[in-house]
């Protein structure tokens, strides 16, 4: 082989490579509720980070939510003390893309012969969905009222957020509108939010954000900057994933090197 051969040879693997090793999403936790169980065992082991997302309540080892002063709800009031893990882009927002999930699969038969679809069929049927539905970075923890409510509404800033008609949580400001099926999410997690859409759609090539929501998180993005520990929880989550977060990456060298200065 000549040294031509060799350099055009390498030059061809060294990207692709490079790309599928930066822009690679979950290929190990294949089970949602595994996934669950890595949260509580390897991920949320500080008491000092052991707090959901969207209304900063605390929680322990054994999933006890500590409800914030002044929290209250209208509905789901049974899944207010719940611990649950919140998928940041819903499951249906990713899953309607595959074609078990709309029109069911050969395998998606119940025991009195019924053929069904939706989420059971697609994560029956279809690996690379289950991959998608157990990745941790798009997993945080939410009081289980408030990840009910919320349901799989895309987030916005609401024109009216006074509205009357519009749930809401007392003391934590998270506001549904029900109606026009949006959510508005309190200024502590719009940050994170935005980097769990723009990670989703660097690493998984079936989803795709809307111009309008892009540039809202791309806003945020820059609002909201990333912070120590989503940085030490995406670390965290490489060790049992396997896969870098390549949105922070690069940031959160900069931040341990500002640290370590």
């Amino acid at each position: 082989m000549t040294i031509k051969q060799l350099i055009l040879i390498t030059a061809a693997l060294i990207p692709a490579f490079c790309v599928a090793d930066t822009y690679q999403g979950n290929i190990t936790i294949q089970s949602f509720s595994k996934a669950k169980k890595h949260m509580q065992r390897d991920i949320y082991t500080n008491p000092s980070h052991m707090e959901t997302l969207y209304c900063g309540a605390s929680f322990d080892k054994d999933k006890y939510i500590e409800l914030p002063q002044g929290f209250t709800t209208e509905v789901h009031k049974k899944r207010t003390g719940r611990w649950e893990a919140e998928h940041i882009i819903p499951a249906e927002n990713f899953g309607r893309v595959f074609i078990e999930w709309r029109e069911g699969h050969a395998v998606c038969v119940d025991r009195k012969d019924k053929p069904f679809k939706g989420r059971k069929c697609a994560e029956k049927a279809n690996k690379e969905y289950r991959l998608m539905q157990s990745d941790l970075y798009n997993l945080y923890p939410a009081i289980g009222a408030v990840n009910a409510t919320r349901q799989n509404y895309n987030f916005v800033i609401l024109p009216d957020s006074a509205n009357k008609s519009y749930r809401t949580f007392g003391s934590c400001e998270m506001i549904i509108d029900s109606k026009g099926k949006k959510a508005q999410p309190p200024e502590r997690s719009r940050g994170i939010i935005a980097r769990t859409y723009m990670y989703f759609e660097a690493v998984y090539p079936k989803y795709k954000m809307s111009g309008q929501q892009r540039r809202l998180m791309e806003v945020w993005d820059k609002t909201y900057p990333v912070t120590q520990w989503e940085c030490e929880r995406s670390e965290r989550i490489k060790k049992v994933q396997g896969n870098h977060n390549p949105i922070l990456l690069s940031r959160c060298t900069n931040i341990s090197l500002s640290a370590a200065s």
